[in-house]
């Protein structure tokens, strides 16, 4: 069974680290510039990955977004998801007691097996769920070829 990621434990303790933060509201130095040293993002949308006969799926939950807000690319074998969930504004008519959800940029990113044909992937978006299909390219034959000794 071939891998869609990679996985990075500094990528978790990193993740570990900024929910730390948020909750009680503290920076690290470099976060709100974008250049902190492990940090993709703001924050990771949820991803389930399955397989069919003839095809990937990724299936990864993005409420509150809409398919604006979703950028999706293929670059020499790796799949990026990328996007940005805004915090609405306050207003003089309500009061916030307690932000649970997180907003900011996010990416993911993914290796793609071998045996994915990167120019058939298709994407649907629907009640925050976006739907990723890559179908699987045809194996390809192995090919002799002859050598001419001299």
């Amino acid at each position: 069974m071939n891998n869609l990621t990679r996985w990075n434990p500094l990528n978790e303790i990193e993740d570990l680290m900024n929910r730390y933060n948020r909750i009680f509201g503290l920076t690290r130095p470099g976060e709100r510039e974008g250049k902190d040293l492990f940090s993709r993002s703001d924050w990771a949308p949820a991803v389930d990955i399955k397989e069919t006969g003839d095809a990937f799926l990724i299936e990864a939950e993005l409420p509150g977004l809409s398919k604006d807000d979703v950028k999706v690319t293929v670059d020499d074998g790796v799949l990026a998801i990328q996007g940005e969930r805004k915090q609405e504004t306050e207003s003089s008519d309500h009061k916030v007691h307690r932000i649970e959800r997180f907003y900011g940029r996010f990416m993911r990113r993914f290796t793609l097996p071998d045996n994915v044909d990167e120019n058939s992937v298709k994407a649907t978006f629907k009640d925050g769920l976006l739907t990723l299909t890559l179908k699987k390219a045809e194996p390809k034959e192995p090919k002799a070829i002859e050598v001419q000794v001299e």
